[in-house]
């Protein structure tokens, strides 16, 4: 069976002593749970106090983002050989990169690309706005994303994908979990169709999206869905901890 994963993505928030303060909330918590890996995320700045803190436990680390080019003129991006050593994993095509920072499948697929040849492990987002839910495009959509953003990786052995519905980000509105696992399950076809139904059935897919304590066994339960993806939630140590217990303890009985 695929081991469930369970990310905080903590986006743009935190000083680095307020991430010192969760990250000693939760650690101890988090790693006596040993049937499911635990990422968190938080921003650049933060990345080095919190491998200090977490270094010698189960919980790994991940960065928001990256860019494809190793060196450069390129100010204020933040390069994959910077980050390999220090994060296992890599957020890439978050809806507000394609959003606000107007990332196209062509950069996307060119920073999944720099981030398994730099052994970082990509969790790729892909998800459709509510327009396009309301007008039943979930499935064009997401796979034109799909595909796009996979453009010319060849070995996706090592990928993570992670279904985000726009219209469920932050907005408390979450999507059910047959809607989840419906959407998820079409990707893990697509991802069949390119790379084998090997890698597709062992492939970890999330869903995120108004994750909670009180939804996540409805997501974990289902059969294609791996783990969630958390925003919000994975800023409250609490919160976090009891999506990560409620993970394990549905784990084990799915």
């Amino acid at each position: 069976m695929r081991t469930p994963i369970i990310a905080g993505n903590w986006k743009m928030n935190t000083t680095i002593s307020e991430a010192r303060t969760l990250v000693n909330d939760i650690k101890k918590e988090l790693d006596a749970i040993d049937n499911l890996e635990k990422i968190i995320c938080p921003p650049y700045i933060s990345l080095s106090p919190v491998l200090e803190i977490i270094r010698g436990t189960s919980i790994k680390l991940g960065a928001q983002n990256l860019y494809f080019e190793e060196k450069g003129a390129f100010t204020g991006e933040i390069s994959p050989l910077m980050l390999a050593g220090v994060c296992e994993y890599v957020i890439i095509g978050h809806y507000e990169r394609r959003q606000y920072f107007q990332e196209t499948g062509d950069i996307i697929s060119k920073k999944v690309i720099a981030a398994i040849k730099h052994n970082i492990k990509p969790i790729l987002c892909v998800g459709e706005n509510s327009k396009d839910y309301e007008n039943r495009k979930t499935r064009e959509i997401v796979t034109r994303q799909i595909e796009s953003s996979l453009t010319g990786v060849e070995d996706a052995g090592t990928l993570t994908v992670a279904y985000e519905p726009v219209w469920a980000i932050g907005t408390g509105r979450a999507a059910t979990g047959n809607q989840a696992n419906e959407t998820i399950a079409m990707i893990r076809s697509v991802i069949s169709q390119k790379y084998g139904a090997k890698i597709a059935e062992d492939m970890r897919m999330l869903y995120g999206g108004s994750v909670t304590a009180g939804n996540i066994a409805e997501f974990v339960s289902q059969p294609d869905i791996d783990g969630a993806l958390v925003g919000g939630a994975s800023l409250k140590a609490k919160e976090f901890i009891g999506i990560v217990k409620l993970t394990s303890s549905t784990r084990i009985l799915k």
